[in-house]
């Protein structure tokens, strides 16, 4: 896979030799149990797979080789490059623009761009509409895309499945910039509708059988369909595809439970489903099934609290949240700031993005054990003043800082 060139600023060297090591002695990445950091009276245990992914380091450095390479000229990114809040005031600090916020609300008028601006496309993606806007006015789209190739891929098995004859399904946030990517270009090849969960897969069955009306559907599913969408023939042959940051056991549920529908309602077998049911399995993506499966192994470890570290509005990252807050007390951090200290703490509601400020966070336990993850847009620089910031609370730095000289001393 090819490698990125990340501006320094976002490097961990005890993150780097850890992940380094890791990959070493187990290139096939079979092993998915945590790495622990033993400080004594504080055990600190990090996911296998956390931090850039291959698509968001792709986006970092197109865009800050674009800075580098067009001193003087105004540049704009249509909105958040990705979804982190240090990364983001990074871009806008090195004089970048942005032209949309996260929900596609208008920042800066399209009218105000011209042909000798640059326009950087975000890893989400955007819209054809958006792109068709943007090359009217001569703005070189190709050129200064960072969209990731895992959402591309999707948008590619849509069509895929659309030449077929197949309507497309899209289970992800109606709301989140690449849901609107994916539905804006898998509306260019076929009927297409979004469900955000399980509940609304279910409720997409009721039509799928025809328990419910064409019209109880625009109310249902309204803004979330393509022109033009006909409940009565568009449903009867279906492919499911996803927003690539969902949680993949959810996507994969919903597969499921449409292909199952429609099973017993055609009266099916395996053998004779691709008539009406396309496989688009190998749409979800990797590093979105890595670090969840990280998460997974590392919550059978015996520990007290786990501490998420990224952006509030990062997909990917509110559901390693959601994993691990089904085991244990699970708390979701921007970065070391938010611990204020020994017992207390600034965390965000995955669901509500509600901060709210908990006490006595960490338990009177010794020694204590913490599961540390982070998300796909999160720099592992945070995630290493995370683990200072807790080695500073229990007056552990001189152990900690042996620990990082027997790491990087593991590469060298």
């Amino acid at each position: 896979m090819k490698k990125f060139v990340v501006p320094n600023i976002y490097k961990s060297d005890i993150i780097s030799a850890i992940k380094t090591k890791r990959k070493e002695e187990d290139k096939l990445k079979k092993d998915f149990s945590p790495t622990l950091l033993d400080l004594g009276t504080v055990q600190i245990y990090l996911a296998r797979h956390f931090g850039f992914c291959y698509g968001v380091e792709n986006a970092i450095e197109i865009a800050f080789n674009t800075i580098d390479e067009n001193p003087g000229k105004r540049i704009f990114l249509l909105s958040e490059m990705i979804h982190n809040p240090q990364v983001n005031a990074d871009l806008k600090d090195r004089g970048i623009v942005f032209l949309q916020d996260t929900y596609g609300k208008q920042i800066i008028p399209f009218e105000e761009i011209t042909g000798d601006d640059i326009v950087l496309i975000p890893a989400f993606g955007t819209t054809l509409d958006i792109e068709e806007k943007l090359r009217n006015k001569g703005i070189a789209v190709e050129k200064y895309n960072t969209t990731c190739p895992f959402v591309e891929k999707v948008w590619n098995r849509s069509q895929q499945v659309a030449i077929k004859g197949y309507s497309i399904i899209i289970h992800g946030k109606p709301k989140h910039e690449e849901t609107r990517a994916t539905f804006s270009h898998a509306a260019s090849f076929a009927p297409s509708v979004i469900v955000n969960d399980m509940k609304e897969a279910e409720l997409l069955a009721m039509y799928i059988t025809g328990k419910k009306s064409s019209a109880e559907f625009e109310v249902d599913f309204k803004g979330r369909y393509s022109p033009g969408f006909n409940v009565e023939t568009d449903l009867q042959r279906v492919g499911v595809v996803n927003q690539t940051t969902q949680l993949a056991s959810e996507t994969q549920a919903i597969s499921d439970y449409i292909k199952q529908t429609i099973i017993s309602y055609y009266n099916l077998t395996e053998v004779t489903i691709s008539e009406r049911f396309a496989d688009t399995r190998d749409t979800l993506c990797y590093a979105t099934n890595d670090n969840q499966t990280a998460v997974a192994k590392m919550l059978e470890t015996p520990s007290d609290i786990a501490i998420v570290i990224g952006g509030y509005n990062s997909s990917n990252t509110s559901h390693l949240v959601e994993l691990c807050e089904k085991k244990l007390p699970a708390y979701f951090i921007n970065s070391a700031n938010d611990i204020i200290n020994q017992y207390t703490i600034n965390t965000c509601n995955w669901r509500t993005k509600e901060v709210t400020t908990i006490e006595n966070f960490i338990p009177g336990i010794n020694p204590v054990k913490i599961l540390i993850t982070s998300g796909a847009s999160c720099p592992d620089i945070l995630v290493e003043e995370v683990i200072d910031k807790i080695a500073a609370l229990y007056s552990v730095t001189e152990t900690l800082e042996k620990v990082k000289e027997q790491w990087i001393e593991t590469i060298q």
